[in-house]
């Protein structure tokens, strides 16, 4: 795994090699020592969630209270623009957005730390999204921040993305409860 850090403090892009022969693919997409050596986050994961979304589909922005979720993030088929917010509120980056496109050809993860919203757009048909979390989903502390809301200024490249009844309820980022 290459671990590259972006300009928002934890966050990271892994890079994995693919192997191929005349058998096939393989690939190590992930490593939990590599992990821990790249990142020195030293939770550990509770579950992979794997998500099929139709192209268009825009899911997010995502978060929780109480039992905030790191999520380590990438694309088996297909792809997407990944998007993250920094919500944490004593952070240089606070309310700064990161966009990337993760792809099962560019064979990218995303490393989101505890402390951001998360949302992605498929840009493909049947795309598989797969995500490995170190909370539990906890409903009853989950929030989400409006897709659109202007003062994030994140170019989607969609007018009229496909959206969740949830989704299409978020607030903006000032109206947000974040503790």
């Amino acid at each position: 795994m290459k671990a590259t850090e972006i300009d928002m403090n934890g966050v990271y892009v892994f890079k994995t090699p693919k192997y191929k022969d005349n058998r096939g693919v393989f690939n190590v997409p992930f490593n939990l020592k590599e992990f821990r050596e790249a990142t020195n986050f030293y939770a550990d994961f509770t579950q992979d969630n794997l998500s099929v979304s139709k192209k268009g589909v825009l899911r997010g922005l995502h978060y929780q209270l109480k039992k905030p979720q790191g999520k380590l993030v990438r694309v088996l088929k297909g792809s997407v623009r990944d998007v993250i917010v920094d919500i944490r509120e004593r952070s240089p980056t606070f309310g700064k957005h990161f966009s990337i496109i993760l792809s099962s050809r560019n064979n990218l993860s995303l490393w989101v730390p505890p402390g951001f919203a998360h949302g992605f757009l498929s840009l493909s048909e049947g795309t598989q999204f797969l995500y490995k979390v170190t909370n539990e989903y906890s409903p009853e502390n989950e929030r989400t921040l409006l897709w659109n809301d202007p003062e994030l200024n994140i170019d989607w490249q969609i007018d009229n993305p496909i959206l969740s009844e949830k989704d299409i309820g978020g607030k903006v980022l000032k109206e947000c409860t974040l503790a």
